[in-house]
């Protein structure tokens, strides 16, 4: 875990910035980008750099080859049997997932093919996801003797209780209308048309204010799993903040003027 990322040419993680959007696209099509310890690790520098980029204002996460992704190396895991390395994957993996949570641009996953295990588990921790209607989802854990505990923590924050143990305990793969029916994405199109059904999703997003966006996104997760009257407490707070923002008072200006906001121009 601690060693250089793979030498290989082709980079683990592909990113490319275009019109305030940033796409990181898994790259290892042909392991069905497979999370190892090398894709983990440059996916989390390019998260961190993603981070620090006020020019961005969209994030998608895509993926190369025939499926968006299958979890985690099967092989690799096999090929370190002892529990600090396993425990310093596991982590790894939990980090970049509580990182796109954490990152002041919403996130979108564009789904297509295989969504299993650690892969599904990606899908589920990004603030929006799109699906191509041959999409499938999985968490088959079961199926080689591995319950997939850390993928369950992201999914079942998006699907039912009963729905989520029905994937744990069967590894059944489900299609793309059921996850959309379920809750684990936001929209399920034909494949053809899954780069545009993104695009109408990230235009809306540029169309708002960064920093109110920002300051939403991290008020939404400081608040979601908490007791409703703390829940309460940390978004309170944060309208009253919210409120503050020359954004804000832009917004509300220009509604009440009718006419468009111009997001930014008091900074």
């Amino acid at each position: 875990m601690n060693a250089p990322l793979d030498s290989g040419v082709l980079p683990f993680v592909l990113s490319e910035t275009r019109d305030g959007v940033r796409t990181l696209t898994l790259n290892r099509g042909d392991r069905f980008n497979a999370l190892s310890g090398d894709m983990l690790q440059a996916f989390e520098r390019e998260l961190d750099d993603v981070a620090g980029a006020p020019d961005v204002r969209a994030v998608v996460i895509a993926a190369a080859g025939r499926g968006f992704c299958a979890g985690h190396d099967l092989k690799e895991l096999r090929a370190h049997p002892d529990e600090a390395w396993q425990r310093q994957l596991f982590d790894a993996c939990s980090r970049v997932m509580v990182k796109l949570t954490a990152l002041p641009q919403p996130t979108i996953a564009r789904v297509h093919g295989l969504a299993t295990a650690a892969g599904c588990q990606l899908v589920s921790m990004c603030d929006l996801a799109i699906a191509a209607d041959t999409a499938r989802f999985a968490l088959p854990g079961v199926n080689v003797g591995v319950f997939c505990s850390t993928p369950a923590v992201g999914v079942v924050r998006n699907v039912s209780r009963k729905r989520v143990m029905e994937l744990l305990l069967t590894g059944d793969p489900v299609d793309a209308a059921t996850a959309l029916d379920w809750g684990l994405v936001n929209r399920v199109v034909p494949a053809a048309e899954l780069d545009s059904a993104v695009k109408a999703f990230t235009d809306r997003i540029l169309a708002r204010s960064a920093a109110v966006i920002a300051l939403g996104k991290r008020a939404f997760y400081a608040q979601v799993d908490r007791p409703l009257a703390d829940a309460y407490a940390v978004t309170s707070q944060t309208m009253a903040l919210n409120l503050l923002e020359p954004d804000a008072a832009e917004g509300i200006d220009a509604f009440v003027e009718k006419r468009s906001a111009n997001w930014g121009r008091s900074r």
